[in-house]
């Protein structure tokens, strides 16, 4: 089988099927996959092949690309990923960029709860090199990967914590306190294409939305003043989230659409 076979093997031109061969094979042969069209006649080895077709196997079963290559790209990182962490999002760059067009201090300090990958910590610390970044996850296993890939990336502005949320933190204050927590119902009929990934990591009760009403009382003990708590949800979940913040106390609240145009970020300013 040459490159070319290998790349039309699933999907059709210019799908999202075809992209994705286009990475798997890019992480098989090492081939930079803008190259891959150029050496289509390049015959793969019986290894390569093998893994590829082993891969696409694992893919059809409904895993996640990034758990057959173990990376993610993420904002401008490439981040470990394994089966104890979610797959990092595009739309969880929405909350990066929200977090980084916010008035904050030169010398911020900012929280990332439930980091898994830390893709949101790592990547707001990779373009904030004065910040102080402070990274939880309930999960050691998982805060191990977080540090893997902190430590790839030459990072040193993150501190890791185990622990729920804010419990960690002690009296510890921040000026943003950041997070994509749990926030799928468990009957929801999206997480039969979830199956792969750690339920923990994506189901929450109260119809999806315990956890983030956990974080949003937590907060208010650890913020400064005009503190900013900032926070992933569901496409549907955003009048409900944006009642939770004022329910609370906070001001300035409002959502922020994904690259899809859907509703995926709300923050909330704590004023007191």
């Amino acid at each position: 089988m040459n490159i070319g076979q290998a790349l039309a093997l699933r999907g059709e031109p210019e799908s999202y099927e075809r992209q994705e061969n286009a990475w798997l094979l890019e992480h098989i042969t090492k081939i930079d996959s803008f190259d891959l069209v150029m050496k289509k006649a390049q015959e793969l080895t019986a290894e390569q092949e093998k893994a590829y077709t082993s891969a696409l196997e694992r893919i059809a079963a409904g895993e996640p690309l990034a758990y057959v290559t173990g990376s993610q790209p993420f904002w401008t990182l490439d981040l470990k990923v394994t089966k104890d962490t979610l797959v990092p999002r595009p739309d969880t760059e929405v909350l990066v960029e929200t977090v980084l067009k916010l008035d904050l201090p030169e010398d911020a300090r900012v929280a990332d709860l439930g980091t898994g990958t830390g893709a949101i910590a790592l990547s707001l610390a990779s373009e904030r090199s004065e910040w102080k970044l402070v990274a939880s996850d309930i999960y050691e296993p998982t805060l191990e990967v977080a540090k893997f890939n902190a430590e790839e990336h030459d990072i040193e502005n993150v501190e890791f914590v185990l622990g729920s949320w804010l419990k960690p933190f002690g009296r510890q204050f921040f000026d943003v306190i950041a997070s994509n927590p749990p926030y799928i119902d468990a009957n929801d009929a999206h997480m039969k294409d979830l199956a792969t990934e750690p339920e923990r990591a994506l189901v929450s009760a109260k119809n999806g939305l315990a956890d983030i009403e956990e974080i949003i009382v937590q907060a208010k003990k650890h913020l400064t003043v005009n503190g900013w708590v900032v926070l992933e949800h569901g496409y549907d979940q955003a009048d409900a989230v944006q009642h939770l913040f004022r329910q609370a106390g906070y001001k300035q609240v409002r959502t922020v659409k994904d690259y899809g145009g859907n509703d995926r970020v709300t923050l909330g300013c704590w004023p007191q």
